[in-house]
């Protein structure tokens, strides 16, 4: 028998025959290298649909399923979640091991990643977080703008290099899996998650989806530090009637598709790997239990190959009522979500799902489609390969890299919007007072999704603050006075900073359906330092627009600097001239909170129109 043929024989008696037993390059495996993998699945070299075919086979009903539901860390140890055979774990914001630190990450998700692997199958777990602006939950990141200042760089570059810096520090702590970007079209300045939109346009979402890039690499697992990007939320969060987080969006199918779809086919185009589901409605019914966006739309017509994660116990909204019931799991798997977002209730339900396998309601085709797709991303992440956290990444962590790039974007994404000759600050023999809420809180300028959901004011995380900025930007006889309240301030002074705005909050919690105004605070700190005849430059921290139209007549400069994150500096570099603004709005600013929702195009006049911003003369 010639060698050829024993090489084919070999082939077909060890199930690889038609590309199974071959190399990627085409090279045809002799039976001892093909043998010393063992099952097919754990070839590296093999192609990852005969990978996943391969476990397929081997898996039983409990194995399927579990790899189909993700839990909270604080609900399950990893041997409890090594038991339930669960596919993927998470931390929730806030959510943090107790030495938070890069270390303490790596340890925990390592933990779980052990217990996962030394299963039967050894099929490893993927642990997911919202590193939303940078890595926020895990103390020392580098806290980047959120996205709504990301927009106003009109730098989708910009937004890649820091995919692959929020990459990095998200790798060498242990999690693979990242829900970011958020790509919805914020429509109304209401809804509180605006400042996760990069604007009201739909070509906003999808040029910034480079963050894809950014995060993934041009395909997942081509290079080290790869992390499954999240295209989010699917479809049409950023368009409820009236702002309402989570609410209805009362659009017809077509403006859906107009506004609020391309950025998802800019996502698949970049080979995103999951997409998250919206908690919000569309036309009344909750987008978790919508069988044709999901399945129909963006599956099978813009060929999603992909899985798509259901949001935070998303599934319990579907009936109104509180908790999850058999018939709405039934309706979410077959509407076509693959994983479930469960944080509490992991084991009530694989219970739920088994019984609808055991009763026909849910098919075994629709659990072996949801495992295929969940798998083709582990594989595809190399986490078969190589399971644990990969520590080089620490080294970047917080770097000084990082920080400039962070305050990079801080300097681009500032937007001028009036100056009546007062800036650019002079550095020099200059005497400026500082105050303002927002001047010297590092909590209030990073915004919600900072160490806890809904973040929090204060000195939470490290980093420079605004004023922090100001003070190392002011040159050779310059004094710097602050005062948070403006007391102290007289007509000695050159100009006064007036650093003013929102503080820290998320989803929900930070809807504002009776105003977008200046609180209390802002406007008694801004006329105080009016009172004084002297210059005022007000610096507003927001995660969107403010109702400010009618004080702005008493402002000499006025400049949105978003939420910066951790590198305010960035901010005294645009108002002292080391960089001159570039900034453009991706919101219409409105010319008064009655006039919400206000978009381009819809024959409202703004105060300040989409794409406004100035820079300076000199």
């Amino acid at each position: 028998m010639s060698p050829r043929l024993r090489v084919r024989r070999s082939v077909r008696t060890t199930h690889t025959a038609v590309l199974a037993g071959v190399l990627l390059t085409g090279t045809v495996l002799a039976p001892a290298a093909s043998a010393s993998y063992g099952p097919l699945y754990k070839n590296p070299h093999l192609p990852v649909s005969v990978r996943v075919n391969d476990l397929l086979k081997r898996m039983s009903l409990d194995d399927k399923i579990g790899q189909m539901v993700q839990a909270e860390r604080g609900a399950v140890t990893p041997a409890q979640a090594a038991d339930l055979k669960l596919g993927s774990i998470l931390s929730g914001g806030g959510s943090v091991p107790a030495s938070n630190t890069p270390t303490g990450w790596a340890d925990m998700v390592d933990a779980y990643q052990k217990a996962a692997v030394g299963t039967q199958l050894g099929i490893p777990t993927i642990y997911g977080v919202d590193a939303v602006h940078g890595h926020n939950n895990v103390y020392g990141a580098t806290i980047f703008p959120h996205n709504i200042g990301l927009g106003a760089t009109g730098d989708p570059d910009l937004v890649e290099r820091i995919g692959r810096a929020t990459a990095e520090e998200v790798a060498g702590t242990g999690p693979q899996w990242d829900f970011a970007p958020c790509l919805c079209v914020a429509r109304d300045d209401r809804w509180g998650r605006t400042y996760e939109s990069f604007g009201e346009h739909p070509d906003d979402a999808v040029d910034n989806s480079s963050a894809i890039t950014g995060l993934q690499g041009r395909r997942l697992g081509e290079r080290k530090g790869s992390v499954l990007a999240t295209a989010k939320h699917f479809i049409g969060d950023g368009g409820t009637l009236d702002g309402v987080d989570q609410g209805n969006t009362v659009i017809s199918e077509a403006e859906l598709r107009k506004i609020h779809l391309p950025p998802f086919k800019a996502a698949i185009k970049r080979g995103v790997g999951s997409v998250m589901i919206s908690f919000s409605s569309f036309q009344g019914t909750r987008m978790h239990a919508q069988q044709y966006l999901i399945t129909d739309v963006l599956k099978k017509e813009l060929r999603f190959d992909g899985f798509v994660i259901s949001d935070y116990n998303a599934i319990n909204q579907i009936d109104g009522q509180e908790g999850f019931t058999h018939d709405e799991v039934r309706l979410s798997v077959n509407a076509g979500i693959d994983m479930f977002m469960v944080p509490w209730d992991a084991p009530q339900f694989i219970t739920f799902l088994k019984d609808e396998v055991a009763a026909g309601h849910v098919t075994l085709d629709r659990i072996n489609d949801a495992n295929k797709r969940i798998l083709a991303k582990k594989f595809e992440l190399g986490l078969f390969e190589h399971p644990y956290t990969d520590r080089s990444f620490q080294k970047t962590f917080g770097s000084k890299e990082h920080r400039d790039l962070a305050r990079e974007a801080v300097r681009e994404s500032q937007v001028l919007l009036k100056n009546d000759g007062v800036l650019p600050l002079d550095k020099k023999n200059n005497k400026i007072f500082v105050a303002g809420k927002n001047a010297n809180d590092i909590g209030n300028q990073s915004g919600g999704w900072t160490l806890t959901w809904q973040g929090q004011s204060g000195p939470v995380i490290p980093g420079t603050t605004i004023l922090d900025g100001i003070k190392s930007g002011a040159g050779k006889g310059t004094t710097v006075t602050y005062d948070r309240a403006g007391n102290g301030i007289d007509a000695s002074y050159k100009v006064a900073v007036a650093v003013v705005g929102e503080t820290p909050y998320a989803e929900g919690q930070g809807d504002r359906p009776k105003g977008l105004g200046l609180d209390a605070e802002d406007l008694a700190t801004i006329a105080k330092l009016k009172a004084t005849g002297v210059p005022v430059v007000v610096v507003l921290v927001s995660g969107r627009p403010l109702d400010i139209a009618e004080q702005l007549p008493g402002f000499n400069g006025l400049v949105e600097a978003w939420l910066p994150g951790s590198e305010g500096a960035g901010v005294s570099d645009v108002l002292f001239g080391d960089h001159k603004p570039t900034g453009k709005l991706t919101v219409s600013w409105p010319s008064s909170f009655a006039q919400e929702p206000i978009n381009v195009g819809d024959g409202k006049k703004a105060l300040f129109p989409y794409g406004y911003g100035l820079t300076y003369r000199r």
